[in-house]
């Protein structure tokens, strides 16, 4: 199917309207072949503000629920968007499968390795797909990347780098007047919280779940300073300027993979900083470091004479000779959606494969996998940083590279 071209009318529900939702509303707004038929939300006034903006953009007011398990139990939807907070993400995930509709979840950790598992066995058994929006597999440079990696420019890969590295004091410290999630996370937990948006880019670039895998984890934080601080300033006469804070400010964790490669993941959202995924790929051929957008490649980059003869130069070329069909073509079409149009790609790509019956570019093996850091880095953390082992979630199929997603959003 090209860009553009509307599929078969299919419908769906929405459920989760808070800071995620009403942006991811919008865009699917966007699909003229995607019909919402019912939104979803545990406050009156968020559901009703997503049916507004339904009625207003098709005409049609959508039906209106304040609990999820009214969504996934219709006979008239195929899939359901699940942007809820974190903890509840799997929950309602398996609620669907159960009731043969297909979930696409929004990114967060998981709390227990036992969920993963749960959704993992459940997929299977109903034979129900499960998608996880990973929306950084789908940016142009993670995706001009991954066709470098593909097409051997780095040689063969030995470690590779990211994190999500991200001021939100003021979204945690506010979570409580603001009606967000992430507050309570970081207040009752020390974990690795978000691992996906920077896993995600690097499983595929190393074919995890794929004819690799990811073996076991250390995970270590430092102590917790900056959002503590943060709330006595402007919290200040609330009991959250007196509340002990346990996720440290950077959690860094060290995965190590079947086929020898390490992955760093960091973990940074309570200290002042500008934004960035941290990454960094680096193979027998060459090296490439986001926050500095530089890149070495043997033989290809400048070399001077004498003792320190390797020389950075910016990547900006070999980002356009290495920019991804996928992303030719959707410039092309005209971006659209958030985070630069990322988030269109990670929603088109679920919505054709309900569409077409088909298997999604990231699974029920990658969602498990992915998710299940959160709560093995707690593990790790909690036992002093001790190495904690990964479960294989697809029971060996690792072992052979399985039959990558059909269509134009495959990432494999």
């Amino acid at each position: 199917m090209k860009m553009g071209i509307p599929g078969r009318k299919t419908a769906f529900g929405v459920i989760g309207m808070g800071s995620r939702g009403p942006g991811q509303l919008e865009t699917l707004l966007q699909m003229e072949d995607v019909e919402i038929s019912v939104v979803c939300d545990i406050w009156q006034d968020r559901a009703d503000a997503a049916a507004d903006m339904v009625e207003k953009a098709r005409g049609v007011r959508p039906d209106v629920v304040l609990d999820d398990r009214e969504v996934t139990c219709r006979k008239d939807i195929e899939g359901v968007f699940i942007f809820s907070n974190w903890e509840n993400h799997i929950r309602i995930a398996l609620d669907a499968v159960r009731n043969g509709i297909r979930p696409a979840m929004e990114v967060g950790g998981a709390n227990s390795v036992e969920e993963c598992w749960e959704l993992v066995r459940t997929s299977e058994d109903r034979k129900v797909p499960v998608m996880l929006l990973e929306n950084c597999c789908y940016n142009k440079t993670e995706m001009a990347l991954l066709r470098m990696v593909r097409e051997g420019l780095f040689g063969e890969l030995v470690h590779v780098q990211g994190g999500y590295e991200h001021d939100l004091r003021d979204e945690i410290g506010l979570g409580d007047v603001n009606r967000h999630y992430r507050q309570a996370h970081f207040l009752h937990r020390n974990a690795e919280l978000y691992p996906t948006h920077e896993l995600g880019p690097i499983a595929k670039y190393l074919n995890l779940n794929r004819g690799n895998r990811m073996v076991s984890l250390v995970s270590v934080a430092s102590k917790s300073a900056g959002l503590h601080a943060w709330l006595k300033e402007h919290r200040a006469g609330t009991d959250l300027a007196r509340a002990e804070v346990h996720e440290g400010d950077i959690v860094n964790t060290i995965i190590t993979c079947a086929g020898g490669e390490t992955i760093l993941l960091t973990h940074d959202c309570t200290l002042p900083r500008p934004y960035s995924r941290g990454g960094r790929i680096q193979g027998t051929k060459g090296i490439w470091m986001e926050d500095n957008r530089s890149i070495f490649i043997e033989g290809r980059s400048p070399v001077d004479p004498g003792y320190w003869t390797h020389r950075w130069e910016s990547d900006e070329k070999y980002m356009a000779e290495f920019e991804h069909p996928l992303w030719k073509e959707y410039e092309s079409f005209g971006m659209r959606g958030g985070h630069g149009g990322m988030d269109y790609l990670v929603l088109r790509a679920y919505v054709e494969s309900v569409q077409n019956g088909t298997e999604p570019p990231i699974d029920v093996y990658d969602t498990a996998a992915w998710m299940s850091i959160t709560a093995l880095s707690e593990h790790s953390i909690a036992s002093g940083s001790q190495s904690v082992p990964i479960p294989d979630f697809t029971n060996g199929r690792w072992l052979r590279e399985r039959k990558a997603a059909e269509g134009m959003y495959t990432l494999d």
